[in-house]
């Protein structure tokens, strides 16, 4: 040993890392716990390191402790002390890893960090989180000994513009017999980080997962582990029982019912990392809050990251779990996490393995996918307006109350075609009640025809769009021409009335009407009611016009009416005297009827009141 090695050895910062520093001492961040997830994730990485490096040197084990880390507080003497047993550093390492930020363009990083608003998201990205302990501390003392090494070294640093390196005293070398400790003198303003409940709080948050045991070591009594030290989701789906999956889910998700998906698995290849994903059986209560996001979970070797990742679409949001990586910085930037590549790769995966989970479930387990659908089917119908890449299979997965029955697939209605059927048939509206007395659905139940019929906002959005199944088009009942000739009826009820001429009903109707239709139409869609009203078959339903007028994004436009040349209310204009104000009457009440069929009120409630009367007592003969 030279006199060099044993004499204290000072050395100046990296130019970036004094920069650093100052930023760090004065604290640029809101948020302080961050630094003990640093120091206990840099510890875990340790004991990764020596069981690595152990598979090659069994020796450097050795015959210590299996790899834990330990968190001591010590009030009396105002120090928080993180001791791992892992791989540990000798002289040279402590000043590459202490003294310097061993990545490229850090000038870029601390200009980085300088402008940022919440500088708490770049820590570590350039791994800096060792420094992040100076926002608690004035003081660092590392005490370090590599493993199968017999040096034990001393790192301290007051923040400034350097540090110190220097062999350790005879009771430090007793002491750390393989690994690190890092000593944090803390900061007055830091004193609660002495606390226990802090502590705990901060380890159950951020690094219940570690793999290694992390032990609290009181000033009094014995040290006890604060975390589970098991990620289930790095384990074996074989180790696992149906219990254990319940437990997770109810821990992860902070819920109380039992999941009706569970998936877990492991992707390896280009990217390496851990999915454990479930469905929830029940709805939470703001599903459609416009703020709420994703609740999955990003950790990068099992050390929590965040739940903002956006990890999954939006039509998927009510899935909670983990996605562990094995390859993503340790903390990447809100920027990373939108524009990292490996990220998107991630996302784009695990979203079609869910889809396709969910198809299986659908298959297989008709029960649980049935909770699923009740609970979340209009959030995954979103994905069809908005998920090009999957939109067929969110379609097959889709269940809908039909005019035959309820949770039918498209694959069934297409299964029960009627003869010369080639089109899907639907219907938008606020209610299945409303929907099942639409006059729009006359002529398809005369056929025997299975029609959609669609209650969810966001059906009226994703049906505005041209979507087909199968080959099968989806086609309105409210919207565009109808011809159903060519499916023969199953009922005997045509009507025998003769048909109003249409030219001349049309016209006076028309010039009764004026602008509050943009055309008068022969309906092919009625066989009983007088009238109904619908879109024109180039711009959007009325439902989705009503929805958006309702969030002030639009206004109105004005309906088709459509009426039946055979009933006798429409027959009845023709036979009126000309210019009679019986034609005017008969011709609004066609348009509010078909108003009130939709479940809007007459533009005039007052008027139509005093014009059924009007008409009431005439067919009275008062």
């Amino acid at each position: 040993m030279t006199t060099s090695d044993t004499a204290v050895h000072s050395q100046p910062f990296q130019a970036e890392v004094s920069e650093l520093l100052h930023l760090m001492v004065h604290s640029v961040y809101s948020e302080t716990d961050i630094f003990l997830r640093e120091l206990v994730s840099n510890a875990s990485d340790a004991c990764d390191k020596l069981r690595y490096e152990a598979i090659a040197t069994p020796a450097l084990l050795g015959e210590g402790d299996a790899p834990r880390i330990r968190i001591i507080p010590d009030k009396q003497a105002g120090t928080l002390t993180i001791a791992d047993n892992g791989i540990g550093m000798e002289r040279q390492e402590l000043i590459d890893h202490l003294g310097t930020i061993a990545r490229s363009g850090t000038k870029a990083f601390v200009a980085k960090l300088k402008e940022a608003k919440d500088g708490l998201g770049l820590i570590g990205q350039f791994g800096v989180g060792f420094y992040s302990a100076f926002m608690v501390a004035d003081r660092i003392l590392v005490i370090s000994r590599r493993a199968g090494e017999s040096d034990v070294w001393t790192w301290t640093s007051s923040g400034g513009s350097g540090f110190e390196i220097a062999h350790a005293g005879d009771e430090d070398a007793a002491r750390v017999t393989r690994g690190t400790e890092i000593v944090l003198h803390l900061k007055e303003d830091a004193k609660k980080y002495l606390e226990d409940h802090e502590i705990q709080r901060i380890v159950s948050a951020y690094s219940d997962n570690i793999l290694f045991p992390i032990e609290l070591v009181p000033a009094e009594g014995e040290p006890r582990q604060i975390n589970s030290a098991s990620a289930l989701w790095q384990r074996s789906k074989s180790e696992l029982t149906a219990d254990d999956y319940k437990k997770a889910y109810q821990q992860i998700a902070t819920a109380f019912d039992d999941p009706a998906m569970t998936l877990h698995y492991r992707a390896e290849g280009r990217y390496s990392y851990a999915v454990l994903l479930f469905a929830p059986s029940s709805k939470p209560f703001d599903l459609f809050e416009p703020s709420r996001k994703g609740r999955v979970k990003l950790y990068v070797r099992r050390v929590f990251i965040t739940d903002d990742a956006d990890l999954l679409p939006g039509y998927l949001r009510f899935i909670r779990g983990v996605v562990d990586s094995e390859d993503l910085p340790l903390n990447i930037s809100r920027e990373m996490l939108q524009n990292n590549p490996q990220l998107a790769q991630i996302r784009k995966a695990v979203a079609t393995r869910v889809v396709s989970e969910l198809e299986s479930l659908a298959e297989k387990d008709v029960e649980n996918f049935a909770k699923i659908w009740e609970a979340f089917g209009a959030v995954l119908k979103e994905g069809i307006y908005e998920d090009f890449e999957r939109r067929e299979k969110l379609l097959a997965l889709s269940r809908f109350t039909t005019t035959t029955g309820e949770k039918r697939s498209l694959k069934d209605v297409v299964a029960d075609f009627k003869p010369n059927q080639t089109e899907i048939y639907y219907l938008v509206g606020d209610s299945i009640e409303r929907l099942k007395s639409s006059p729009r659905l006359e002529a398809a139940a005369a056929r025997g025809i299975e029609v959609l019929l669609l209650t969810d906002p966001v059906d009226a959005f994703w049906t505005s769009m041209p979507m087909s199944f199968d080959g099968k088009p989806l086609k309105s009942l409210g919207q565009g021409d109808l011809n159903l000739d060519l499916i023969p009826r199953v009922d005997d009820e045509q009507k025998d009335e003769p048909a109003a001429d249409e030219a001349a009903t049309i016209a006076l109707i028309k010039a009764s009407l004026n602008e509050r239709v943009s055309d008068v139409k022969a309906s092919t869609r009625l066989t009983s009611s007088a009238s109904c009203l619908v879109a024109d078959s180039h711009g959007p339903s009325r439902e989705l016009e009503r929805i958006l007028a309702q969030q002030n994004r639009g206004e109105r436009s004005r309906p088709i009416l459509e009426v039946n040349l055979r009933h006798p209310l429409v027959t009845a204009i023709t036979k009126a005297p000309a210019g009679s104000s019986v034609i005017d009457d008969l011709c609004l009440l066609l348009l509010e009827q078909a108003q009130i069929l939709d479940g809007e009120l007459p533009e005039d409630p007052s008027a139509f009141a005093a014009r059924l009367n009007r008409l009431v007592l005439q067919g009275l003969g008062g």
